[in-house]
């Protein structure tokens, strides 16, 4: 085999200088751009790394992303080392980069009282014939990081796994939770099940220090909330 053909894959680096595991350890901020588009690349060959390969591209723009992204697929094969695929990877990646600077930054819902989260939801779980189960994911400004469906069930309930609601919520670094489920039978007249539950994940949020600062109850008469009647 040709040692100069052979391609020289990041995992054979030295565990200092693979940007992949970088990226992992110490976050996407501290790796150069040479580090980034070597991730997409993969492997250079033996006379050359995919990183060192990634600056004699970046050279040729004077280092500028800008002036990369003008480069097609035809323009990166030009490149020792460059083949279609990985020519694709980047003129890819650098499209996506510059659809997301043109895109607004959406802004977040805020929640400031129960009506509020109540409005947040109601599209979601408005005119059910079954009960869901949803957790609402706030960050430290009381803005809406998430909206998720922990579970659904039938018309008389649906089971609530705490673990699943503190993982999500751990996974978002949410710094506080609003559930919410609802009743397809109108009454908003929280059930023993619900106030148990209540009681056991308000506990765990104090365990986990991430508080629930509420329990909505949805049907088509409206809401009930736990903070609001004293009941968290």
């Amino acid at each position: 085999m040709n040692e100069q053909n052979e391609t020289l894959n990041i995992k054979s680096w030295a565990e200092e200088d693979r940007p992949r595991e970088k990226l992992m350890g110490k976050g996407r901020q501290i790796l150069s751009e040479a580090e980034l588009i070597a991730i997409l690349i993969g492997s250079g060959s033996r006379s050359e790394t995919a990183v060192e390969l990634s600056k004699r591209i970046l050279s040729t723009v004077e280092n500028n992303l800008n002036e990369l992204g003008k480069l097609g697929v035809k323009e990166l094969t030009k490149f020792k080392g460059i083949g279609e695929a990985k020519a694709i990877s980047i003129v890819a990646a650098l499209e996506l980069g510059r659809r997301r600077k043109e895109t607004e930054v959406v802004k977040r819902e805020k929640i400031t009282t129960s009506k509020d989260a109540y409005d947040a939801l109601k599209g979601n779980m408005s005119d059910l014939p079954y009960e869901e189960f949803w957790l609402i994911i706030l960050n430290r400004a009381n803005a809406i990081v998430k909206k998720e469906l922990i579970s659904r069930g039938g018309v008389a309930g649906t089971v609530v796994d705490t673990k699943i609601i503190f993982k999500a919520a751990v996974e978002h670094y949410a710094s506080s939770i609003i559930i919410c489920h609802n009743h397809p039978s109108g009454n908003l007249k929280p059930s023993e099940a619900d106030i148990r539950i209540t009681k056991n994940i308000k506990e765990a949020g104090k365990i986990m220090e991430i508080p629930l600062i509420d329990h909505l109850i949805l049907s088509e008469n409206g809401y009930y909330s736990f903070a609001d009647e004293g009941m968290l």
